[in-house]
């Protein structure tokens, strides 16, 4: 394998899925766990690391809209503009190392980085879907998760 000129600044773990369902806040004493849940579409991990800018999130975008890894009923493969739902979670964890017992994840942005490219993340994904007839039409979902927060787009 080639070795790369450029450092990786960000890691996306894809799930396709018939159906997820994904805790996003644990129960507390005066209050139920939430959920979210989707039907057919993909789970998006994504995790971005120390140096990485908002330079990057366009090609992100295009990388994770345009890329066609379901199959349809047909058995053709389609991108996420074909599919009925996305869900987009913002998760440190794809990038960490085992040091005995503990997981450490030293490489990741900090979490105001963080949160700053996962917001225009999401923004530039809603907006990148919306362009696409068929998602804007069918009544699609999309929906994201940061740091124990929700939002619906």
């Amino acid at each position: 394998m080639a070795a790369l000129d450029r450092e990786v600044s960000a890691r996306v773990v894809l799930q396709q899925c018939l159906h997820a369902k994904l805790q996003v806040k644990p129960p507390a004493e005066d209050s139920d766990a939430e959920w979210v849940e989707i039907q057919r579409g993909m789970v998006m991990y994504v995790c971005f690391f120390k140096g990485a800018t908002k330079d990057l999130i366009p090609k992100m975008v295009s990388s994770l809209v345009n890329v066609k890894l379901s199959e349809s009923d047909s058995g053709k493969h389609v991108s996420i503009t074909e599919l009925r739902e996305m869900y987009l979670c913002s998760s440190g964890y794809t990038r960490g190392k085992v040091k005995g017992p503990l997981h450490a994840v030293p490489s990741n942005a900090g979490k105001e980085q963080g949160m700053e490219l996962y917001a225009h993340l999401t923004a530039q994904c809603q907006k990148e879907l919306e362009t696409h007839a068929r998602w804007s039409e069918s009544g699609a979902v999309a929906s994201s998760m940061g740091l124990m927060e929700i939002d619906k787009f």
